[in-house]
């Protein structure tokens, strides 16, 4: 079964395990905050699941050493030549569905 979590509860879930990881690695929030080049109250934010912008977490996850935890949310990019074909427009709009009768709805 799929937990589905709020934003909010994300946000405090990262929050947690960043400064578990700071704990961890036995870093008080004074040197985080030296080695990511962000303010106290900026770190704090994250922490306590307070918001963040997406920079701080960036820069806190690189002071930690743990920049795979980013790597693992961005897919990897490779190109596919199918998609370098030159007439293929992009789309403009959804198909429409197609009824059970064989009909196309419209919406």
């Amino acid at each position: 079964m799929n937990i589905i979590f709020t934003p909010h509860e994300l946000e405090l879930k990262l929050g947690e395990s960043v400064k578990e990881l700071r704990l961890q690695k036995n870093l008080d929030r004074q040197s985080v905050c030296e080695r990511a080049d962000i303010s106290l109250n900026a770190l704090r934010h994250l922490e306590t699941g307070q918001g963040a912008t997406l920079k701080t977490l960036i820069r806190v996850v690189r002071a930690l050493g743990k920049q795979d935890w980013l790597m693992g949310i961005a897919p990897t990019v490779s190109i596919n030549p199918l998609h370098m074909v030159r007439d293929h427009l992009p789309r403009k709009r959804a198909s429409r569905r197609v009824r059970e009768n064989g009909k196309k709805e419209k919406n």
